[in-house]
């Protein structure tokens, strides 16, 4: 497990704010139904925690449930009643944090799906000549200059390699020197 640090720097950070909001006296003056700020402050803590921790999608999501689920969004509720702050507990406060944290989870597991079959599939995606491309809909080119074979495969080129015919690396003499003589070739 490997801890991405700008994700918990954000998390800590919002987690303060979050924190400093909910559990002092400090009042929303004009705004009037708390539940849409609960739900939206647990989907972005949730929305951050996904991410911090860098391991597979069933314990990142476990992790996030149990942390921003049912720790904060329920935690912080029983926490509040109990310290003198002049807030109440509220039922109705703590399904809006469960709303707004499975919303969270929901988001970023779907997510984590999708971006993990994608580089699942590109991971194992190899081209081949002459078979349909599924993002064009058409065939693929084989090749620019309207060839249809490039020559046979690695293995028939690493077979037919001439171990003695002489190198020309700078390409002096390229026109002069003979091919190589291929097996097979002969007859």
């Amino acid at each position: 497990m490997r801890i991405r640090l700008p994700f918990a720097a954000v998390f800590a950070l919002l987690l303060l704010l979050a924190g400093y909001a909910g559990l002092s006296t400090f009042e929303f003056g004009s705004f009037s139904n708390d539940k849409v700020l609960h739900a939206v402050t647990f989907f972005l803590l949730t929305l951050v925690f996904y991410w911090v921790v860098d391991t597979n999608r069933r314990r990142t999501v476990n992790m996030t449930l149990v942390v921003c689920t049912l720790s904060l969004g329920i935690g912080s509720e029983f926490l509040q009643s109990f310290l003198p702050n002049n807030r109440d507990f509220d039922m109705y406060d703590i399904f809006a944090n469960v709303a707004g944290s499975l919303a969270g989870v929901a988001l970023c597991s779907w997510y984590h799906k999708r971006m993990m079959e994608r580089r699942r599939k590109n991971k194992t995606y190899n081209t081949v000549p002459g078979e349909e491309d599924v993002e064009l809909g058409e065939d693929q080119e084989t090749s620019v200059t309207g060839e249809t074979s490039r020559g046979g495969t690695l293995e028939e080129e690493v077979d037919n390699w001439d171990e003695h015919a002489p190198d020309d690396w700078e390409g002096e003499g390229a026109a002069e020197a003979p091919a190589p003589a291929r097996k097979g070739s002969e007859g």
